[in-house]
């Protein structure tokens, strides 16, 4: 199911072939970039006490961590177009694993901010997995491809919060010292970049066809000194710099949420320190799901609408973004800030992957300079964000409210990205070649009108999609309800052994997030999956022990579980984001596809 060797459609169970191996490969080095570049986050308490550093030495390390990156995802970019993805990230993580492992060299504030300067050069790994799959995936599933691998990769960055503490812990039980331990922890993260970055050398190509050496020589693709896309030539293009605009909107601000999350609700709710990690986790954890959500969008209505229905989908999600945001900014009540956090995760993260289902198509020539530029503007809005919050002058809640302005207002200049008709028409003919290599057996025309009635949809709605949408919102209220009484859930967790906090976090961020993906029927099962443990374990050590029929919780509880498997047997139905990207790729009864006439 190929489209000029594209895959035109995403198999996760799929390890052989060239794109899907790149798919994984992507992901999961990305993933570990993220892991080793905060590594050092959880641990800094630590390390902050060892070296004597001040609260302003602490955020200068920040900035300059993201700061660096900026300068390296320029040239990772043109690296890309150079000598394509495949030796990109061999040499970005097989070199850049070298500060991560150094770090613990560092002996005073000069000498760690060096090393965290350098270990933000990984960061730079977002731009050759945008690259490796935009050339690895067909226009009908190109954004879907982009924003799932991105999703995953940012993982990274949140799974690290929970994993390094684990690794560092391991470390002090076998009789290290602390100052050993967060040394050594950060090595651990080194050698997963220096292995993955060897296994990515033997893995994976850099287009469909092969390596760009042995096509350049065969001729199939033109040497890089004749090729008309340059740096130059991306630069000049004003629409990759409204993309690096929106990017520093989306994804600077993402990542400026993630670093002040936990302290803003420290000062400004009370929480602990656990319990205010927790919900700040809960943010970055939305990429499980939200930034495919994004892209998976951009190409259900690029199919119907072409490239200008991209990026009218993108001012739609970075104009709820700034809205949500300035909501959020607004929230006194614990309960209500939570609320809004998740619903400005949903679209800062749905942003992004709307953007990079724009990004392949502005120009094919270049576009791992385009990749890079777009990636760049992320980091210039991180750091721009920062110096905001530094300022002892304006309070968080008012920063907060100063960017949701400034987001909303970014939003107006999507309508700058342009395409013309022969761009259109371009994008159009792959699409339709792309769909009719996924079904072979189906005549497929362009759309001249909407084939999309969401009226129609819900009409089509059974009870059952109302179960499960009733099951997703509630089940994510009641993650919120654990997050604010940690103390309740250890307590009930506290009978089941001595891995009380893992459980913990476990039920909640299966609740949230799984919660999440049920109310909007993305990968309804895999969520199922993450709950029914759960509903086993109240009901067998907690509920039966308290007397089968003295508690109402039982009879809940037994209610929950029967209707998950339910769910589970029907999975997402058809008002769900399963149902249309499945619907988007295969003919129904008719013979046609989804949103193709």
């Amino acid at each position: 199911m190929q489209s000029n060797d594209k895959a035109t459609g995403i198999n996760l169970l799929n390890f052989s072939s060239r794109q899907m191996r790149a798919f994984h490969m992507t992901w999961f080095a990305f993933f570990l970039c993220f892991f080793a570049w905060f590594g050092i986050a959880p641990l800094m308490p630590i390390v902050r006490e060892e070296l004597n550093l001040t609260k302003e030495q602490v955020g200068n390390t920040i900035i300059a961590s993201v700061a660096i990156t900026i300068i390296v995802r320029l040239f990772i970019g043109w690296l890309c177009d150079k000598i394509g993805p495949r030796l990109s990230y061999t040499l970005l993580l097989t070199i850049g694993s070298l500060p991560v492992m150094g770090i613990g060299y560092a002996y005073n504030y000069e000498t760690f901010l060096l090393f965290r300067l350098a270990i933000g050069a990984i960061g730079a790994s977002f731009v050759i997995t945008q690259y490796h799959t935009s050339v690895m995936f067909a226009p009908n599933c190109v954004g879907t491809a982009n924003a799932t691998v991105a999703g995953w990769g940012n993982l990274g960055g949140g799974v690290t919060q929970m994993i390094m503490p684990l690794i560092f812990a391991g470390f002090v039980t076998l009789g290290l010292t602390s100052g050993e331990a967060w040394r050594l922890s950060m090595v651990v993260a080194g050698i997963l970049c220096f292995v993955t970055g060897i296994a990515y050398f033997f893995l994976t190509t850099d287009m469909p066809a092969g390596n760009f050496k042995e096509l350049r020589e065969k001729g199939i693709i033109v040497e890089h000194s004749k090729n008309k896309g340059s740096f130059m030539e991306a630069a000049r293009d004003i629409r990759v710099w409204i993309l690096f605009l929106v990017y520093a909107a989306c994804f600077g601000i993402e990542i400026t949420i993630n670093n002040i999350a936990a302290l803003y609700f420290t000062d400004y709710f009370g929480l602990g320190l656990k319990t205010a990690g927790l919900v700040a986790g809960t943010f970055g954890l939305m990429n499980i799901f939200a930034r495919s959500l994004g892209g998976i969008v951009g190409d259900r209505i690029g199919q119907r609408d072409g490239l200008k229905g991209r990026v009218k989908w993108l001012f739609i999600a970075i104009l709820c973004e700034g809205i949500a945001l300035i909501l959020f900014s607004r929230m006194n009540n614990l309960p209500l800030a939570i609320g809004s956090m998740i619903i400005f995760s949903l679209f800062v993260q749905m942003s992004e992957g709307a953007t990079y289902s724009v990004v392949p198509f502005i120009n094919k020539n270049a576009l791992g300079s385009v990749t890079g530029i777009v990636a760049a503007g992320g980091n210039i809005g991180a750091v721009a964000a920062s110096f905001l919050f530094r300022n002892g002058d304006i309070s968080w809640p008012t920063s907060l409210l100063i960017i949701g302005c400034i987001i909303f207002s970014c939003s107006f200049l999507v309508f700058l990205v342009r395409f013309s008709e022969a761009d259109e028409k371009l994008a159009s003919e792959e699409l339709e070649k792309a769909l009719k290599e996924r079904n072979k057996d189906v005549s497929i025309r362009l759309p001249a009108e909407p084939g999309f009635s969401l009226a129609g949809l819900i009409y089509q709605v059974r009870p059952i999609d109302a179960l499960r949408i009733f099951l997703g919102g509630a089940l994510a209220i009641k993650g919120v309800y654990f997050i604010l009484n940690m103390q309740a859930i250890e307590t009930m967790v506290g009978s089941i052994g001595h891995s009380q906090n893992i459980i913990s976090w476990y039920v909640i961020m299966a609740h949230v997030i799984g919660g999440a993906c049920l109310l909007f029927g993305m990968g309804t099962r895999l969520a199922i999956a993450l709950n029914i443990p759960i509903l086993l374990g109240a009901i067998f050590f907690i509920h039966l022990g308290e007397g089968l029929f003295e508690q109402q919780g039982l009879q809940f509880s037994i209610f929950v579980l029967v209707a998950l498997f339910l769910c589970l047997w029907e999975g997402g139905g058809k008002l769900s984001v399963d149902y249309l990207v499945k619907k988007s790729s295969y003919p129904d009864k008719s013979g046609k596809i989804a949103g193709i006439k």
